[in-house]
């Protein structure tokens, strides 16, 4: 797997969401490298790790991306943030802290999870990846940019990093939208051994605020904070105080 490396200073793990690569998370790691050395990972199937041959399942993906970086804080974005969470969870001694950016720990809704979204949603982007998966992406980008202030520069900055490096493989969208339909994480969240932050954009239509406060409110040693008008991307649109938010979460973990 393809772990980029730049910046100066603590390290800090970041994972992308479905369909992108590292390098979306740009505007932030510009505000970022200066306080950090940040590890980004592009998941198998996707960006530079196009080739990986780590299975893109929760644990596989874990453990290949602890062999590749120091104990450090990891931040997840939406399915990155379910990467992190699994870590946090079975490889405590890697995550010395966790950040979920517009991540939950389950994504979609259930009778005791109604702050999640309709199933109907996620399998009709799995019909839509079997006949046009370029069409089914651009539909994830504007479900992903819906309710931003700046949905119009959210989608074009979308839009323009999705493809940047390389085409992800039909077969890791495919696999990483079930893990976003399947995953459900919430049961270890009360022994969740590590400080935790979870970052929502107050705009988001794909994880809910709700939700993350929900999640949050599980977790021990857990802060929830929201984004005025960010949808589910904020580090793109708001990256000085999600950056802010971040640095001021690591410089409070313990030694």
């Amino acid at each position: 797997m393809q772990v980029a490396v730049r910046g100066t200073g603590p390290a800090l793990v970041m994972i992308h969401g479905w369909a992108m690569h590292g390098g979306v998370f740009e505007p932030l790691a510009v505000r970022l490298q200066d306080h950090f050395s940040l590890h980004l990972v592009d998941l198998p199937g996707h960006g530079h790790s196009r080739d990986s041959l780590v299975p893109l399942t929760l644990d596989a993906m874990a453990k290949a991306i602890s062999a590749q970086t120091p104990p450090a804080p990891w931040l997840g974005w939406s399915l990155g943030g379910l990467l992190a969470l699994h870590a946090a969870q079975n490889f405590p001694a890697t995550v010395r802290g966790l950040v979920m950016l517009a991540a939950s720990p389950r994504f979609v809704r259930s009778t005791d999870w109604p702050q999640g979204m309709d199933d109907a949603v996620f399998a009709g982007f799995a019909r839509d990846l079997g006949n046009d998966y370029r069409a089914a992406i651009d539909r994830f980008l504007m479900l992903e940019a819906q309710g931003s202030e700046h949905l119009r520069e959210e989608i074009r900055l979308l839009r323009a990093i999705v493809f940047a490096q390389g085409e992800p493989t039909p077969g890791a969208l495919a696999r990483g939208l079930a893990l976003l339909r399947e995953s459900d994480l919430r049961n270890e969240l009360p022994r969740l051994p590590m400080p935790s932050l979870w970052l929502a954009g107050r705009r988001d239509r794909l994880v809910a605020p709700a939700a993350m406060q929900a999640a949050a409110a599980l977790a021990p040693a857990a802060r929830s904070l929201e984004i005025a008008g960010a949808g589910h991307a904020p580090f793109l649109t708001h990256a000085e105080p999600v950056a802010q938010a971040i640095i001021d979460f690591c410089q409070g973990l313990p030694a």
